[in-house]
Parts: structure tokens; sequence; C-alpha cells
């Protein structure tokens, strides 16, 4: 693998065709894995002088926020040099010159930023619902299992397994554990092919890790926030905040003015966190925390949640000193984030339900509600990265015409920005600045 990724990096400096194996956004443990090990396959297997490089779908200086990613790396002595990031690369460039292959791993469906891209895509590998048909001579390949890495790892063994070498299977086999909950049948996210193919890659390389010894590492290094700063932390992936729970984060030293600073800089006028850790009898379990400092929409947000039947949420609130800051502990912990964005998008509906625009006002309202579209697009566009696979959700229903996944819900049509997008993209919920301005001119 390290020999493969140096002559990748070399061929950035030719001017070739190329074959580019992306992962989604979120550039979590399978995200980078996937793509890294599909590419490395597709090299070794294609007799055409074709060039496959993996690229993982963040900003160089992102990867330090995944710390499962930086120990799993370090642990298999990759070194992240040889890693090519998607600041490192234009593809926009590349397609423009009729340069570009795109190879989907872990996500069919390219975020808007990427839309000039779609008549590159050749080739999709995903293990979740589609949300967008791709017709030939796009190949898809899409299995509901718990681990893309899964469906890399059966490609390999079936297509070419003398190809398989022990740093592969290393980064593939703590993946799917991860990605599984350590292969925890209680947990609802290990199929029979995530075990099969773990049980593989154990028979092939006896000295494979200990599952329970790679989970746990894993679930350290991930949880591990120490050396973070709170903007960093806002930048992770919100239910990967910290081990010891929403309350150590309730506690930090300047949280509201490091909050109202994020939301500033990034526009949002709301924050939803979720979090997971596991406590000593290594049983899971969430937390959640809204930020707003609008009171009528952070009431909103909460009276919905508390009141949910379908799912109950069991919501406990968690003592917290600030006004605009509401915490709660989540009894019911089978309750992912995948469940909780129906109820945001509620919430977010009856609110914007409940206000009544004054009669000869229209033609204001539609300037506001013009550039709440093209705010909410931007916020999509820039939604916290790195929701982890370790919370597959069966298919959801189809998105409702009342949706915020992707615009107001003042106008009635449905979205423009699918709700996968929003899946791999947020452990956040955004809402932009211009809901402000809509208030203001009430």
């Amino acid at each position: 693998m390290e020999e493969y990724l140096q002559g990748c990096r070399a061929a950035l400096q030719e001017s070739r065709p190329l074959h580019v194996v992306l992962g989604n956004e979120a550039c979590d443990l399978d995200s980078m894995v996937s793509p890294l090990a599909l590419a490395f396959y597709l090299a070794k297997t294609t007799e055409a002088e074709d060039v496959f490089v993996p690229v993982l779908n963040i900003k160089r200086s992102e990867l330090p926020l995944r710390g499962d990613n930086v120990f799993l790396l370090q642990k298999i002595h990759i070194p992240e040099s040889l890693l090519i990031f998607r600041d490192e690369i234009d593809l926009h460039a590349l397609h423009q010159a009729g340069q570009l292959t795109l190879i989907l791993v872990d996500h069919h469906v390219l975020p808007k930023s990427d839309a000039a891209l779609e008549d590159a895509v050749a080739e999709v590998l995903d293990h979740r619902p589609m949300e967008q048909k791709r017709c030939p001579p796009c190949h898809v390949s899409v299995e509901l299992v718990g681990s893309c890495a899964t469906l890399v790892t059966e490609r390999i063994l079936q297509g070419a397994p003398e190809i398989l070498d022990r740093q592969t299977a290393a980064l593939l086999h703590g993946t799917i554990i991860v990605d599984c909950v350590n292969m925890d049948l209680k947990m609802g996210k290990a199929t029979l092919k995530d075990s099969k193919y773990v049980e593989k890659l154990e028979a092939l390389f006896p000295d494979l890790p200990k599952r329970n010894d790679i989970f746990d590492s894993l679930q350290k290094a991930k949880f591990d926030v120490s050396g973070l700063t709170t903007e960093q932390m806002l930048r992770k992936d919100q239910k990967t905040i910290f081990r010891q729970g929403i309350k150590a984060f309730l506690q930090r030293s300047g949280l509201i003015a490091d909050l109202h600073a994020f939301c500033q800089a990034h526009s949002y006028d709301v924050l939803v966190a979720m979090n997971i850790f596991f406590n000593t009898h290594n049983e899971p379990v969430r937390q959640l925390a809204i930020f707003c400092p609008h009171a009528a929409l952070r009431m909103t947000i909460c009276g919905v949640l508390e009141r949910s039947h379908s799912p109950s949420l069991k919501l406990t609130p968690i003592p917290s000193t600030h006004p605009n800051l509401q915490a709660y502990l989540q009894g019911n912990v089978q309750v992912s984030r995948k469940k909780l964005l129906p109820l945001l998008q509620e919430a977010l509906s009856t609110y914007f339900d409940s206000m009544t625009v004054p009669s000869g006002q229209s033609e204001t309202v539609d300037v506001s509600r013009e550039q709440v579209d093209k705010d909410l697009d931007r916020a999509g566009a820039s939604l916290i990265p790195g929701l982890s696979q370790d919370e597959e959700e069966p298919p959801l229903p189809r998105t409702p015409m009342n949706s915020l996944v992707d615009e107001c819900p003042l106008d009635q049509g449905l979205p423009k920005l699918s709700a996968e997008a929003i899946f791999e993209k947020c452990s956040q919920i955004s809402l932009s600045q211009s809901t402000t301005a809509f208030l203001s001119q009430k």
C-alpha cells in the first residue's frame, strides 16, 4: 500500500488522465479507508495503464480532527504525507481538460459545489439507500451493510485475493469493526456479510489485532479531544465531542462566547449537537444540546423533541447556567442523529408555519424567501463534515415537502439538496442568519 501511495503522489505531477476514487465529505474512517483500498485494488488489477488515485474529500488541515483516522494510519505505518486531500487536486480543472473519471465510494450524491462533475462519475460503490438514480454507463453497486469497507473487502477477495497485504487488511478490518460497533448484534449495525468478511480477514491474517483491542483503541482515539480548541470541537463530528459527555463541555471556560463566535463565523443561528460515548459498563450513552440565541426558535425545537413519541427520545434535562443553551440526557439510545433529523425538520417547519405574513408585505417576503433559499444552500454546503458510518439506519421515508434539508419551509416543493447529503455532512443543524433578517421584518 505504501509504495502504491507514493506512486499516486508522483502521478499528480504528470499531465495525464486520472481515475479518482473519492470518498464522502465526512471523511470518517470508512470514507477514508474504502477509497484507499478500492483504488489500490483497481490499480493492481487493471491491465490498461490507467492511473487510480484515492482522494480524501477534506482539506489536509482537517485530518487532525479525525482522531481515529490518524490513529489507524499511525498504527499500520502509513505516513499522512502520502495521502492526497481534496485541496491538493483540482478535480474541476481535470474535468474541464477531459482528464477526469470519478468513482464515488461511501456516497453517491455529489454536493452542489461539485455538480459540474456529475458526468465524470463512472462508478458508485455505496452502502446506503439510493437517493439519486444514475443511468448507464455508470456502474452502480449498492448494498445495505454496516460498512462500505465490507463491500470493498468482498470485491478484493472475490476479484484478486492475492493482492491483499496486511496493511490493507488491517485498514479494512479496523474500519468494519468500528462501523459495526464491535460486531455487537444488540446495536443492530452488523449484517451477516459484515461478520463474514471480518472473519475472512482474520483467517487470512491471524495476527490482526483482537476485535476488542482495535475497537477500544479506535474509540478512545475518536473521542479524545483533549488537545482540541472549542472551535475545532465544533468543526469535529458533534457526536464524538468527548468521552466525558456534554456536562464537561458545558463547563468549558468562555463556552458561550466561543459558540456565538462560531455561529457568527459560519452564519449559523442554531447549533444542534448529539454526543455518544460508552460508560464504564461499555454501554452507549447519548446526550443532546441545543444552542440558539433566538428564544422562540429554541423553545420550539426543544418542545418538539421533548414531546416526540415516534420516536420517543426520553429526554432528561441537564442543568445549564446558560439561558441560550439547553442540554439533555437522551434515554432512548436507539435514536441516532438520522432519526433525529426528521424531528428537527418538523420543529423548523412548526416554527416557520407559526409566522404570519402581514398584509401588504408580500414583495418583501418574496425577497426574504429567496435570500433564505440562497443562504440555506450555502449553509448546507458548509455544514460540519464527519458523520461516521457507525450509525447507518434503515431507509427513511421520503423527505416531506416541508423539509428544511435544503430549503426554507416557506417554499412548497421537494428540497433540492437530498437528505442523504445532509446525513453525510451534519451533526449540526444550522439556520442561516437570514432567519434573523426575516424575523426583523416582522
